[in-house]
């Protein structure tokens, strides 16, 4: 029951995420991806830093750089970046691809075994969005196509390198500290790509809002909550869930069209998701937060304002 609530819990993360595309279409129309995802980011990071009030050891600072720019400076850039040069049906599939990523990772890094289910489990879920989301008109660029695959290649590491570096502090701090260094390492890519920065009105500023605030701060909490109590390889699953949102937002809010072969490709990654949970499953320990505090003492507080 535990396992399933976890499950439950980390899925409404990539449920979420794909509402952020129809938010940026409607709020933030031709903005540059650099600053989307700079100002999706850094708000959040210091909104959460000033919520936990506390600086990570400086032992682990250049681990949460590192995870700080895959799962937020390199995947928020490549993400946007496909998504402005491809059509979302390609976009997404191609993010789908993430879980073999994780797989192949999971094995190499955390010395898992990669399961044939599992492996079945990624392919079937990446047809299955392929049939949801892929259209007649879709069409391939190549530095869209570079992009989305090195974006699923950057968030693949973050999950895996996630797990195998997480500290023994709360999913919150954890979220703040990477959620800040992925903001601060893309100010000097956002001033280098915008040397005029464009006026933001007040429903950028809402887009804005809604993406680092509840797209990002909220669903990353959850996410890395998740990952430190459930194997990477099935959580990776659980990423369908964004383009199903998306569809289901596009049909109810945009009168986009829903044909059956969508309905089958849903089902499909649904399934997907199932099956990856039927595998042997390698116990996941939560951190234990007395070692790790006892081995690096205690983080160093933030004054108060």
């Amino acid at each position: 029951m535990t396992q399933t609530r976890d499950l439950a819990l980390t899925a409404l993360a990539p449920a979420i995420w794909g509402s952020s595309y129809i938010v940026t279409t409607a709020f933030l129309p031709g903005q540059s991806p650099y600053l989307v995802a700079l100002l999706r980011a850094l708000p959040a990071g210091i909104f959460l830093m000033l919520l936990v009030r506390q600086l990570p050891p400086l032992a682990l600072v250049p681990k949460i750089l590192v995870l700080g720019a895959l799962n937020f400076s390199l995947f928020w850039s490549l993400m946007f970046l496909a998504a402005y040069r491809l059509p979302g049906g390609v976009a997404a599939t191609l993010g789908a691809v993430q879980p073999l990523f994780v797989l192949a990772l999971s094995g190499l890094l955390l010395g898992h075994r990669i399961h044939t289910k599992g492996v079945l489990a990624a392919l079937l879920g990446m047809v299955g969005v392929g049939f949801l989301v892929l259209g007649p008109e879709a069409r391939l660029d190549l530095l869209g196509v570079f992009g989305g695959l090195a974006g699923a290649a950057s968030m693949a590491a973050g999950v895996v390198l996630t797990r195998k570096w997480q500290p023994a502090v709360p999913a919150l701090t954890f979220t703040a500290w990477q959620l800040m260094a992925g903001g601060v390492l893309l100010i000097p890519v956002a001033f280098v790509a915008l040397p005029d920065w464009p006026g933001l009105t007040t429903q950028n500023l809402l887009g804005l809002a809604y993406l680092s605030l509840i797209g990002g701060a909220l669903t990353y909490i959850l996410w890395f909550r998740g990952i430190g109590r459930i194997d990477p390889a099935r959580i990776s699953l659980l990423g369908v869930f964004s383009p199903l949102t998306a569809v289901v937002l596009g049909v109810t809010l945009a009168s986009e069209s829903f044909s059956l072969l969508q309905a089958g490709g849903a089902c499909l990654a649904l399934f997907s998701v199932w099956l990856g949970q039927q595998g042997p499953r390698k116990p996941v320990t939560p951190v234990s937060k007395a070692p790790a505090l006892a081995a690096t003492g205690p983080a160093p507080k933030i004054p108060a304002a």
